[in-house]
């Protein structure tokens, strides 16, 4: 009983990922505000990475990013 359930769980995995995967899916996702590509990284992020960068810098003794 255990083997029949075991492959249930796999085939319901890979009918998942195909279906993730398919064009169609992709086209919905992007429709959807929390899936959109953003084509700048926003100023408040990339402020954040310089200033890690910086820190990296400062522990590692020299400048990292350009």
């Amino acid at each position: 009983m255990k083997g029949n359930n075991g492959d249930r769980r796999a085939r319901l995995a890979n009918d998942i990922r195909r279906q993730v995967g398919t064009e169609a899916t992709k086209r919905f996702l992007r429709t959807l505000p929390v899936f959109r590509l953003e084509k700048e990284v926003p100023k408040r992020l990339t402020d954040l990475l310089d200033r890690l960068d910086g820190a990296e810098a400062d522990k590692a003794g020299g400048a990292r990013r350009h």
